[in-house]
């Protein structure tokens, strides 16, 4: 349940995706608790505009079109941002796109999508940003709990995850001298769009037997977790990665086949 907080009052929070499942979750969530927001998305009429609708926040939210894979669009985002808030308090890199398949089938054309918007898009997001964050400013990271334990057919998702991951390691060191905390986020099973397109019926049942908690997690959960690394909650807390997966990495239940 969603408390009522102000840990994030007069901030500027930036959420790439964030026009639905974890992304409009945290956006949700930092305006709840005082943040001003930016939200990106590559699809202005269908998807900015209907998140922006539903945040129904006025002024709070600056809704950006932006590809997290095209440098152009980064600096474009980051002017408008400087332009009106002047600064960034939180960035959560959350643009992200699945696929799943043998890796016999994998194309370099589908390995260049997802390393360009899984690795370099958080790579450049996190580098653009640097010039506007606020000292005591936090990262957040979205990677996946496929880079803690194997999953057939997912090869160049997985990797690309367990690059952010590494991500988080080396930039907590590296920027902690400006003051900034790095982390990340590691879902699994999540009720999200993308879940429900890359997962079968079938396979959902199968995977969510192997849930020790027995069901899958709600974007809100990625959200609550999102915001307590963002805040001074943790402010001990660097280059540390939160998986929230209901025990699906840890704790194999006795039912699972």
């Amino acid at each position: 349940m969603m408390q009522s907080t102000s840990r994030f009052n007069d901030k500027v929070a930036l959420v790439t995706g964030g026009t639905s499942g974890m992304g409009l979750a945290t956006a949700r969530r930092m305006l709840a608790e005082g943040a001003y927001v930016v939200i990106t998305g590559r699809d202005h009429t269908q998807g900015l505009d209907t998140a922006t609708k539903n945040l129904d926040a006025g002024d709070r939210v600056l809704p950006v079109r932006a590809d997290a894979s095209n440098l152009t669009d980064l600096d474009a985002l980051m002017s408008r941002v400087r332009q009106r808030f002047g600064r960034l308090d939180v960035v959560f890199a959350n643009a992200g796109v699945a696929s799943f398949q043998p890796m016999e089938e994998v194309t370099e054309a589908e390995f260049d999508r997802l390393t360009d918007i899984n690795l370099k898009g958080v790579y450049f997001t996190v580098q653009k940003a640097l010039p506007l964050m606020a000292r005591d400013g936090a990262v957040v990271i979205n990677a996946s709990w496929t880079l803690h334990r194997g999953l057939p057919g997912a090869t160049v998702y997985a990797a690309t995850k367990a690059a952010v991951h590494n991500l988080t390691h080396t930039l907590a060191a590296e920027l902690a001298p400006k003051g900034l905390r790095v982390n990340s986020v590691s879902p699994g099973y999540i009720e999200t769009a993308m879940f429900h397109d890359n997962v079968s019926a079938d396979a959902r049942d199968a995977a969510v037997a192997r849930v020790a908690a027995g069901r899958t997690g709600t974007a809100e959960e990625v959200a609550d977790a999102v915001a307590f690394l963002a805040s001074g909650e943790a402010a001990y807390i660097n280059g540390q990665d939160l998986v929230i997966d209901g025990g699906l990495v840890a704790a194999l239940p006795e039912t699972a086949p």
